[in-house]
């Protein structure tokens, strides 16, 4: 079973919450007034790892909506001492968190950016934007902090290759994170109007209609997602960390770094580096997704899971599970009762270089494709040499048939994909064999290769062997996609889009000159 699993749906009480709704989607957890935080252990002393240099700022600057922001006082780390600001529970008008020196956003619990307008745009929207700019820290004060951006409303957090935007955890603030932190804070979550399945407000809705809506999991206020617009806006961002996030609230649901939920082609996604989740690094349930340029590290589930119909394109991804831990890099849909539901989940990914050093879990393969689920990848590097590389679970899902009826486009596509894998290699389940797995995969042919040798550079920059498999151009697939010639989400030691923004693991390095360490924060 998936580690996650009760769906929340809105007839389920409290007392049940574990055991609602298909048991093996996994998600988002409980925000709002929950309150099951054991009592606070006393905090050891941080120890310093270098010389402190940042000062508090005076006080919390103006932000347009009436309840403002909150002075809480400073807070002390190895970088120094902060003001502390915290965000109301409910950001009721268009604000913009400015980049001031010294002074820290708190999330004190979970944050709602605007109200939730429904699945169709009306005049009563609130149409709020939360604004925040390059070089701006937000943390979560306490496990069930989460911020939720409604339909109807947007974040707009821009980040600058040399100036990123970082949410993380108040361990992360006092200096006493590891390298195997986790599971600190819920995470971010964008809530839109695209279309999914598997409903659960209305049941009886058609898939994929304005009636198919569901709830976030393990969320006990509303926070519902869902609708008929694939083209819908749930905000920007790029440049931005997202780091240790994932507590876990109540019945085994927590949440992911970034979960995407029903969210539309309108939204801009890019850069965006995800550190140490408890869960997936990555979730999307449902709608239309586009992303570019994204780094997930050290997730203890999946790196990308993605669920409920949902179409996504991503292109230029770097996965890599931290060792001793996680399930596998890829996991598309689940293996219920509503995996015959249209639109039938359709996840395409370009130039990938994938590094499972972790452990497979009940994935048992780096890469798990199910539940009827649509799936291409081109120009992949994938290093599993300790695990099977793909398994492919249930017969559609395996299934060459092309059915434009039940939104069924075949079986999955692998074109220029390069893998280096455990025994065995390949994993079938529920009427697939291995050797299904293995012919669908079909090395030897469409430069697909299940027997390569990797000589990345420092374990994610194309070497000679990846060099010389020449690139698919995944355009032909969906205009999203840049035409390459190379595989892999790296090309040379040239192609830097990893610079700058990002923060280093001891696992998984992207130099210097960047924000740093992710244990500590980056002083600008």
């Amino acid at each position: 079973m998936k580690k996650i699993h009760g769906l929340l749906l809105a007839s389920c009480s409290a007392a049940v919450l574990a055991g609602c709704g298909p048991s093996d989607i996994a998600s988002p957890g409980t925000g709002g007034n929950v309150i099951i935080n054991p009592a606070p252990t006393p905090t050891p002393t941080p120890t310093p790892t270098g010389p402190a240099t940042v000062t508090p700022a005076a006080g919390c600057p103006t932000i347009a909506d009436p309840q403002g922001l909150t002075d809480a006082g400073t807070i002390s780390g190895p970088t120094g001492t902060w003001r502390v600001c915290s965000l109301p529970n409910r950001i009721n008008r268009t604000i913009t968190l400015t980049k001031v020196p010294g002074l820290l956003y708190q999330l004190p619990g979970r944050v709602d950016v605007g109200t939730d307008g429904g699945a169709t745009a009306t005049a009563a929207d609130t149409n709020v934007v939360l604004n925040i700019e390059p070089g701006v820290i937000v943390f979560g004060g306490t496990g069930v902090s989460w911020l939720h951006v409604n339909r109807g409303n947007r974040i707009n957090a821009a980040g600058t290759a040399t100036n990123p935007i970082v949410f993380t955890s108040r361990d992360n603030v006092l200096g006493l994170n590891t390298e195997t932190s986790s599971g600190q804070w819920g995470g971010i979550v964008l809530s839109g109007r695209a279309p999914t399945t598997d409903c659960t407000i209305a049941p009886a809705a058609t898939p994929g209609s304005a009636q198919c809506e569901r709830q976030t999991e393990g969320a006990v206020d509303p926070a519902i997602y869902g609708g008929a617009n694939p083209a819908d806006n749930s905000g920007t961002m790029r440049y931005v960390q997202i780091r240790y996030s994932g507590y876990v609230l109540s019945g085994n649901s927590e949440l992911q770094s970034l979960t995407l939920q029903g969210v539309g082609t309108g939204t801009q996604l890019s850069h965006i580096q995800s550190v140490n989740s408890s869960d997936d690094g990555i979730e999307i349930f449902g709608g239309r997704v586009n992303m570019k340029y994204l780094i997930v590290g050290g997730a203890e589930d999946d790196s990308v899971d993605t669920d409920t119909g949902t179409k996504t394109n991503i292109q230029y991804l770097i996965a890599f599970q931290r060792p001793g831990v996680g399930n596998g890099i890829i996991e598309a849909d689940s293996d219920n009762s509503a995996d015959g539901n249209t639109p039938r989940q359709n996840t395409r990914l370009a130039n990938v270089t994938f590094l499972h050093t972790g452990t497979a879990g009940d994935t048992q393969a780096s890469i798990l494709l199910r539940g009827g689920t649509d799936y291409s990848i081109a120009n992949g590097v994938m290093v599993s040499p300790n695990y099977a590389c793909l398994r492919i679970s249930r017969t559609q899902t395996a299934s060459a048939t092309v059915d434009a009826g039940i939104d069924e486009a075949g079986a999955p596509l692998f074109r220029s994909f390069v893998m280096q894998c455990g025994t065995p290699k390949y994993i079938g389940s529920n009427g697939v064999t291995a050797t299904d797995a293995q012919n669908i995969f079909g090395s030897g042919s469409n430069n697909n290769n299940d027997a390569f040798t990797p000589t990345l550079a420092s374990q994610f920059i194309n070497g000679t062997n990846e060099g010389g498999v020449p690139g698919f151009d995944a355009k032909t697939w969906v205009s999203f996609f840049d035409t390459t010639t190379w595989i892999g989400a790296v090309r040379n030691t040239a192609d830097n889009w990893y610079a700058g923004w990002t923060c280093n693991m001891s696992y998984l390095t992207f130099g210097t000159g960047n924000s740093g360490a992710c244990t500590s924060l980056p002083v600008t």
